[in-house]
């Protein structure tokens, strides 16, 4: 049986110019402890425009792009034991594994949870990576405590927090934690966009930092959450990091802009955060990440986070997931863009 996916083809030389197609391609099968998924939405993440522009699939091959989904399970490999046929879960998935643009999916069970019931598929589908990818760097890199009476009087500043990963980042640790958030944004729209999210203290990055920093009455900062142009901010963030602070990365500077060295007078710890590292790896933990997502349906549910959709786009198509690596790649996105519907 055949299903509609979106993909690419493609050598290396052709980076730059990796037309998205509607194609059809074999329904796959769920075995192990995979399980089989109808998707029903799917965002984007900048991910997505780094693996097209990055990896060429095998001569004659498809590569199906999608790392964000909402969907219900069709079928459960007979290793399965936490979820069936039915179940409406969400997930992001794994790096080395065909991505969720595709009509029917197969994602590992360690991998996912049930949906928030209170969330429609579009909804729920802009949370599952960025979700994932902010508690892992609050929890466990930046090693804060799901403790709302903990690091109180201590200070989180979010660079570039208007994105997606930045825009559940700053839900979690206001609810979760009793630090005290600082974000940056640039744009009007993007500021406008923090402050709906319970976030009173922005600074604008593109205007030195310091001075911002001490108008709000700060002077220094114990932890900074670096989600995009860090090599542009390197120096200042340095500067603005208390002594025995942490920095934490999750874009991909270039490394001859980054002198660590400069970490070294403060004793500062430099973290990266990459969500894929466990399935990458089949860590141990690999689990831990299906757990992350059940703790944050919980909390949506309850009403503590909500969801980051800023823009939905039907159906999933070639031509509708076009449109979206293109706004995707001017980096001026706020929040999630979902594709529903085949």
């Amino acid at each position: 049986m055949m299903m509609r996916a979106v993909g690419y083809q493609g050598s290396p030389s052709q980076a730059d110019h990796r037309p998205l197609l509607d194609i059809q391609i074999p329904k796959p099968q769920a075995t192990g402890r995979d399980l089989l998924v109808r998707v029903d939405a799917v965002s984007l993440n900048p991910v997505d425009t780094k693996v097209r522009r990055r990896e060429s699939p095998p001569a004659g091959g498809w590569r199906v792009l999608g790392w964000d989904a909402c969907g219900t399970v069709d079928s459960a490999g007979p290793s399965v034991q936490g979820f069936k046929p039915g179940d409406r879960i969400w997930y992001a998935g794994a790096l080395d594994r065909p991505g969720c643009n595709s009509e029917w999916h197969l994602v590992d069970e360690r991998l996912v949870s049930q949906a928030p019931s209170s969330l429609s598929a579009a909804e729920a589908a802009a949370l599952p990576l960025t979700s994932i990818t902010a508690w892992e760097l609050l929890f466990e890199r930046l090693r804060l405590r799901l403790d709302r009476h903990a690091h109180r009087g201590e200070t989180l500043l979010v660079v570039g927090a208007a994105g997606g990963v930045g825009s559940i980042l700053v839900q979690l640790a206001t609810a979760l934690t009793g630090i005290t958030v600082i974000a940056t944004a640039a744009r009007e729209e993007s500021q406008r966009w923090l402050k709906e999210l319970g976030v009173s203290r922005v600074l604008n990055h593109q205007l030195p930092l310091r001075p911002q920093l001490e108008e709000l009455g700060f002077d220094a900062v114990g932890r900074v959450a670096s989600l995009t142009h860090s090599a542009q901010h390197f120096d200042a963030l340095v500067d603005l990091l208390q002594p025995q602070g942490a920095l934490a990365l999750i874009d991909d500077p270039d490394p001859a802009a980054i002198n660590v060295l400069a970490l070294k007078r403060k004793s500062l710890s430099l973290h990266w955060e990459l969500m894929f590292t466990r399935s990458l790896y089949q860590t141990p933990d690999m689990g831990e990440q299906g757990h992350i997502l059940q703790q944050v349906a919980s909390l949506v549910d309850r009403g503590l986070l909500r969801s980051t959709l800023r823009n939905h786009i039907s159906p999933i198509s070639a031509e509708t997931l076009e449109r979206a690596h293109q706004q995707i790649a001017s980096e001026q996105s706020v929040g999630k863009l979902v594709l529903s519907g085949w």
